[in-house]
């Protein structure tokens, strides 16, 4: 039908103005970056179950995390690098050499080497100039070429630096054959306008034969920027289950995926019907409850409770939703309540075979309009109260830290 086709004629009509890659590398970033949203930690053995739900899902590279930072994430790097998974397995690290040699011996064969470039960072957090910072660079990417490794070259807060001198430093790192080049819009400052003329400007300067993106969500952009990036011909977008990490975390893997595959049509070569599956583990082993209203994973995503809409639905699913919920994973849900309509009614008797009169129909209606208006929300207010309660302020308790400090002896006074 014409009216199924109109989605599809439009992005026909915009085709042109895009510079999509012929082939598609989805990086997830979970169980680095997402691990490092406030109160989430993966033991070793957690992180191979996502792992393992990653690669069977069809991820490319997976960032198994920062091996020097501690004895237990430098075992869980060994052990992702080791299991056999499909997914190509990645260790990240400072442009430090203790970090590149802690890469090397991890096993992992693929390496992300960070540092930051914007003004801000370099002033108050690295205390270093930009001839120090790209000094180390060279010397990093040196480092982990020479010891067989593919090499990913990231800048934090690259779209806050002065691009003069993101342009040296990313020319610097080619030159020492960096193999993949990250840029990472740090703080989700980037629109999609903009980003498509920062993307446009980067590969005229730099011209970068393999490069990739990684987007905050601070302002709730980081999918879109993402998707624009791709546009560009960016071949990598770095990405988390659930939209996991730092703050408002980064670009939603599943976001991604589905809007390449449903409203551009590229393949990405995800089993998009293990997601929600994925999304699950990921919630479950995190801790960290979805939105009941999240994109394509959240508990309501297919499910109608409104009469116009479920009325809609039963004529033709796409009246009110875009894709089918099995391309997901998932089943569709018609939620009995006080928006219900007759003929979700009518739907739902049919589960028992009853024919009720229309005067009985309508009487059924009205009660289940009233038992809708009249459930309580205690038990929606106690879940609320102990959901604050834990993520307001997620990780150590204050009392838990200072009983460490007792417990070491440590002279404190009480202001």
């Amino acid at each position: 039908m014409a009216d199924e086709r109109l989605v599809e004629d439009y992005h026909r009509t915009t085709a042109g103005d895009r510079h999509l890659p012929e082939h598609i590398e989805v990086w997830d970033e979970t169980l680095r970056d997402g691990e490092q949203m406030p109160g989430v930690h993966f033991s070793p053995e957690e992180k191979l179950r996502i792992a393992e739900a990653l690669s069977d899902a069809g991820v490319s590279v997976l960032n198994a995390g920062i091996p020097v930072v501690s004895t237990e994430e430098a075992r869980a790097v060994s052990l992702l690098a080791g299991a056999g998974l499909r997914a190509k397995v990645l260790a990240a690290g400072r442009t430090v050499a203790t970090d590149v040699d802690a890469i090397i011996r991890s096993g992992a064969r693929y390496a992300a080497i960070f540092v930051a470039a914007s003004d801000v960072h370099l002033r108050y957090k690295l205390k270093m100039t930009q001839e120090a910072v790209l000094e180390a660079s060279v010397r990093s990417v040196r480092q982990a070429k020479a010891a067989g490794l593919h090499v990913a070259f990231v800048t934090e807060d690259t779209t806050r630096a002065p691009f003069d001198f993101v342009e040296r430093l990313y020319r610097a790192v080619l030159a020492e054959g960096a193999d993949r080049l990250v840029i990472a819009d740090t703080v989700g400052v980037m629109t999609p306008l903009t980003f498509r003329w920062y993307l446009r400007e980067f590969a005229r300067r730099v011209q970068p034969r393999d490069w990739s993106v990684h987007c905050h969500n601070d302002f709730g952009l980081a999918v879109a920027n993402t998707l624009t990036a791709l546009e560009e011909g960016v071949t990598s977008p770095q990405v988390c289950v659930n939209g996991l990490g730092e703050r408002a975390g980064n670009a939603s893997l599943e976001e991604v995926v589905m809007g390449l595959e449903v409203l551009y049509g590229v393949h990405t070569g995800m089993a998009t019907e293990k997601l929600y599956g994925l999304s699950q583990l990921v919630e479950e082993i995190a801790g960290v409850p979805l939105p009941p209203n999240k994109a394509l994973v959240g508990y309501n995503s297919f499910s109608h409770e409104a009469g116009i809409h479920t009325h809609g639905i039963l004529q033709h699913t796409l009246t009110y939703e875009p894709l089918q919920p099995a391309m997901l994973g998932r089943e569709r849900q018609m939620i009995l309540g006080k928006h219900t309509g007759k003929a979700a009614l009518v739907e739902k008797l049919k589960e028992r075979h009853a024919n009720p009169s229309d005067e009985l129909l309508a009487q059924l209606l009205l009660r289940l309009k009233q038992a809708g208006e009249s459930h309580g929300k205690e038990e929606i207010r106690r879940f609320l109260e102990e959901y604050r309660r834990i993520y307001a302020r997620p990780g150590i308790s204050d009392e838990e830290f200072w009983g460490l400090v007792d417990e070491l002896g440590i002279r404190t006074e009480r202001t």
